[in-house]
C-alpha cells in the first residue's frame, strides 16, 4: 500500500512542527492530532496542511 508523507501545522500559532505517513486510505480526510508545539510550549490541536 502507499504512503504519502504530510505535515502538521498548530491550529494556534501556525508552525508546521511534525511530518507523518498516512495510508491512501486516510488520505480522504485531514488528519487532526494533538500534539506538543514547542513554540506555544502546550499540548495544541494540529491539522494536517496541505
Amino acid at each position: 500500500m502507499a504512503h504519502r508523507k504530510v505535515g502538521l501545522e498548530c491550529s494556534r500559532c501556525g508552525a508546521r512542527n511534525y511530518t507523518v505517513n498516512i495510508s491512501a486510505k486516510q488520505a480522504s480526510e485531514r488528519l487532526e492530532l494533538k500534539k506538543f508545539c514547542k513554540h506555544c510550549q502546550q499540548v495544541t490541536l494540529h491539522r494536517q496542511t496541505r
